[in-house]
């Protein structure tokens, strides 16, 4: 989000010659403050912004300094078409502004690489949501995209179970993970994750926040998603696999981190070729719906109740193909 701050901070400079902080706020919907520490990182990376002070001063370019797009290879071109894939654009109401930054990114080109888009849109397409997963996007998304671009504090509703809560949130980014979209933020100092289709009403106050420009969107949510999926396997079984299933049991487990932890727990195989190891599960109950899926090619051992439960499924199955007098 800085990022694209910065290049638009740029660009009305380019435009508009001089323009004074309050200005640059105004413009970019950010505080003062945030405007002073852009114009120092443009500085830092070498652009040539400088102040006039006094009442008629402001930021300007040093020179007519102009930003130009040369210099791109064939593969950084069709790379910035390739991140304007336009599903999940589309979904936070970002879809005329990417198509809008192709076309001037388009004209920039030099004559060689303006086939860049046909290139990428022959050869790649993004389509986010899992199977069998309705893909409208939830009824929040827009505004909460519109805060989390502005800097802007919102109050939403929440749906906790089965109840609301309302909370004030500084939004400092949208996650999309396999078709869901969670929104990260800043609730009384501490970082907290939302699902956006569990929110049920968002309200963007004028108020802005300072960002933190140390947070790292991409690190907090690797982390996070981690601890997230290891909070929940809460319990443990043991399970004898066949060859078959112990493969199969790769494509049953949702964190790949489960699917290591088994074969490290593993024993050596027997002479039927089968092994015993530990499965960190959510619960029982979850462990009986996965280990259904491997039919014959597992054996639950420990706890017991598991091992009745599996060994019921199985006399009822079967009960059900040798009972000739069965409908």
């Amino acid at each position: 989000m800085r990022a694209s701050r910065l290049i638009s901070l740029l660009l009305l400079l380019q435009a508009r010659g001089s323009m004074t902080a309050g200005e640059l706020a105004r413009e970019l919907e950010v505080s003062e403050r945030t405007v002073y520490r852009d114009v120092l990182a443009l500085s830092a990376a070498g652009v040539p912004v400088y102040a006039d002070r006094g009442r008629a001063g402001g930021y300007r370019l040093l020179g007519g300094y102009r930003t130009r797009l040369t210099g791109l290879t064939r593969d950084e071109a069709e790379a910035l078409f390739l991140s304007g894939l336009p599903g999940p654009a589309g979904e936070m109401g970002l879809a005329d502004a990417v198509a809008g930054a192709e076309l001037k990114v388009l004209a920039a080109l030099p004559p060689a690489l303006r086939d860049a888009p046909a290139h990428v849109g022959q050869r790649f397409h993004l389509d986010a949501p899992g199977w069998f997963r309705e893909a409208a996007p939830p009824s929040g998304l827009g505004e909460l995209a519109r805060a989390v671009w502005r800097d802007r504090v919102v109050q939403v509703r929440y749906r906790r179970g089965e109840r609301e809560v309302t909370r004030r949130v500084e939004p400092y980014g949208l996650v999309l993970k396999s078709g869901v979209w969670y929104l990260v933020g800043r609730v009384g100092g501490d970082t907290r994750t939302y699902r956006v289709d569990r929110v049920t009403g968002v309200e963007v106050g004028e108020d802005s926040f300072d960002r933190d420009e140390d947070f790292d969107l991409a690190g907090y949510w690797r982390e996070q998603a981690g601890s997230f999926l290891r909070t929940m396997l809460r319990a443990e079984v043991t399970v004898r696999l066949s060859p078959a299933g112990l493969r199969q049991l790769r494509h049953l487990v949702e964190a790949p981190f489960v699917y290591d932890e088994v074969l490290a727990a593993a024993g050596d195989p027997d002479e039927q070729g089968w092994t015993v190891t530990r499965l960190p599960v959510e619960s029982v109950e979850v462990a009986y719906a996965q280990l259904l899926a491997l039919g014959p090619e597992v054996e639950a051992l420990d706890p017991p109740e598991l091992r009745e439960r599996m060994a019921d499924a199985a006399r009822r199955a079967a009960a059900r193909y040798v009972d000739p007098a069965r409908p």
